[in-house]
Formats: structure tokens, sequence, C-alpha cells
């Protein structure tokens, strides 16, 4: 049995699960009996059934006996009771003989014990297999399980000279890069921009897919020290979409009675210590960690992603390079430390991908830890 092979097939399972199942981590699930696959699933939605459920049900559809098989699953079973049952109850109840796991859980209430309630209850258990690249495919939840901070995504788009915004054009990326981060979108629980990003382009900071109405949209936040932003802000307006302000602890003191009319409105601040006259992002992490928030989005503008680049707060970059020179119509230019990384090999698993006339430089900015 080649059980390489079929654990990259659980991987390339798992990696569709991506931008669905977050906070969750995505995982794939293959059962081999006799040299065949008869079964195999995915994490398909936060909150739905698991790779292994999802496998196990396949396997019955198509007239399968799971008895006696090799489960390859990308991550450790759970054990515990959560928004599903434990997968470990199901693998045992199917009568799976063996389970090749490629990493281990490290969620506290899973970390071993999974593993271990499969080899009490006879089955052969090995880990290990693909390890990396399963570790690499959900590093965020591994960095949110072992830190409690979020892995932190900086993304921007610009033009082959480095601009970063037009004169002329509302949009300096096209259309399909446009629909790339939304999807990008659907990954985070968060996404942050500065103030003067709110000022001066509005955003609306939404999940907008032509799939259809995305029923989870991240938090939107507003990095504003100074509490600056005006009063007729698209982020401003909650009904879609929950509003995060952070400032200093020194001007929640100061516009004491503007916190509270933004508050009437379902604004939340959140005041922080300063550092050197802005916000404490160290100490904003960690309460956005606390808050659940396991992956978070900085979309601009070139100050805030300067901060969070310079302080090595960033983990992954996402790039969007349109192939237009803008010269004399650029208006805002990406920063020294911006334009370094518009390089996919200054980038751990850095990849090019083309988006209709666009290209999209990924990567992470370190290699993640070893279990």
């Amino acid at each position: 049995m080649d059980d390489t092979r079929y654990m990259q097939t659980a991987l390339e399972l798992a990696a569709r699960g991506i931008g669905s199942v977050e906070p969750n981590p995505a995982v794939g699930c293959v059962i081999v009996k006799d040299d065949r696959i008869i079964g195999q699933g995915f994490h398909e939605r936060f909150g739905g059934p698991h790779a292994e459920i999802n496998a196990l049900a396949d396997c019955r559809k198509n007239g399968g006996d799971p008895a006696g098989s090799t489960m390859f699953v990308t991550l450790e079973p759970c054990c515990h009771v959560g928004k599903t049952g434990p997968c470990t109850d199901a693998v045992i109840a199917a009568g799976i003989a063996r389970v090749v796991v490629a990493v281990g859980d490290p969620f506290r209430e899973v970390a071993g014990r999974g593993v271990d309630l499969l080899r009490r209850a006879g089955i052969a258990v090995d880990i290990g297999l693909c390890g990396r690249q399963a570790l690499v495919l959900n590093a965020p939840f591994f960095k949110y399980a072992r830190t409690g901070r979020p892995w932190v995504i900086a993304k921007w788009a610009q033009s082959a000279d480095a601009f970063l915004a037009s004169k002329a054009h509302r949009w300096i990326s096209c259309e399909a890069s446009r629909l790339d981060v939304h999807r990008l979108r659907c990954r985070c629980q968060a996404i942050l921009v500065g103030v003067q990003t709110a000022i001066a382009d509005d955003p609306l900071l939404t999940v907008r897919l032509p799939e259809g109405q995305w029923d989870r949209q991240p938090v939107r936040i507003i990095l504003d020290s100074n509490l600056r932003i005006p009063d007729d802000r698209q982020v401003l307006d909650t009904a879609q979409a929950k509003t995060l302000l952070v400032i200093t602890a020194g001007t929640l003191q100061r516009q004491g009675r503007r916190v509270t009319q933004l508050a009437a409105r379902g604004v939340e601040i959140l005041a922080v210590p300063e550092d050197n006259g802005r916000c404490d992002l160290d100490r904003l992490l960690q309460e956005l960690g606390r808050r659940g928030v396991e992956q978070l989005l900085v979309e601009g503008g070139p100050g805030a992603l300067t901060e969070f680049l310079g302080r090595d707060m960033v983990d992954e970059v996402r790039i969007y390079v349109a192939p237009a020179e803008l010269a004399a119509q650029g208006t805002v230019k990406a920063t020294s430390v911006m334009r370094s990384l518009a390089d996919p090999d200054r980038l751990v698993y850095g990849t090019v991908l083309n988006l209709d006339c666009d290209r999209c430089i990924a990567g992470l900015l370190r290699e993640p830890p070893g279990e």
C-alpha cells in the first residue's frame, strides 16, 4: 500500500475546506481497503461534520464496509464533544483496523488523547506521515492553539512600480484579484485597517461573493488612536458586520462623549495602552486572541502594514501586483519593507498565482514551528 499517495489525496481534500471551516482546521480523510479507496471526505464547513464522519458516510453510501480498512487523516481525530460528536467514537465503531495521522492536534482537549483512545481500542496508529505539509496547511490553527495569538496576514495591491493608489482609478487590481480578496476574507475572523484608510477609501470591509450571501462576516477593526474617524464612514454602520474601533486609553479619557455616541450606534470601542503615540499592537493581538480571532487580515494602509511588518507580527503576505505602471498617476507609494516582499524568493513557500492580468505573490515570512 502506498501510504504517501493516500495521505497526499487526504491533504488535497483538506485544502478544499479552506475559506469555509475557519476557525476550525481544514482536514481531509481517505479510507482504503484492499489497496483501493472506498470512502473519502473533508471538513466542508464550520459546524458541519468532520472529515472522518464524511469519509465514513461516503464509504457506506457507495456500499463499502469500512471494517478492517486503513484510514488516512491529516489531523489527529477529535475525542471531545464540540459542535459535533467525537470522531474517535465513530472510527472505533466502524471497525477501522489502522489509522495513519499526518500530525497531532495541538488543541488542549485533544493533544494526543485521540491517538491514545484509538490505540486502547486495538487500532494501530501511525503518526507523522506528510506531517510538515499538514502543519503548513493549518499553520494559523497551530499558531493560535499554541500561543493564543492570531495568525496575521498582510495584504495589499500595488502597481508594477509599487504604487498603492491612483488618481485615475478606484482599484489598482483587476476583478479576479478583488474576488480572491473576498475569498481570503472568508478565512479570517477580523479585518484591520488604519484610520487613514478608513477616511480616504471609506471601505465596507465585508465579504461579498457572487456565490451567495456569506453568513459569517469578520469583525472590522479600525486602528484609530485619536478617534479621528468621521461619523459618515461605512464601517460605522454595524447592520452588516460588527465594528471595533481601537483607541488609546488616553483618548478614551479625552473623548468620552464621542465614545458614548459611537457605542449607541453599536460600535465597540477598545482602549489599549499607548505605544509611542500609537495603539499598542502587542496588547491588541493578545486581546483579539482572547476573543477567538484565529486569523487577522491587515489590509492597509501603508502605515499600518509597515508597523505590523516592522514589529515582526506578520506571518503571511498576499500581494496583488497589477501590470500597469502608474508613475504620475500614483498617489501612495508602497514602503521599502513592503516593496522588498513583492518577490516570492524572499518568502517561505512563496508562490505566484496568475489572476487574469494580475499576479498574486503569496507566502509565509517564516517557517511554521514544528510540533
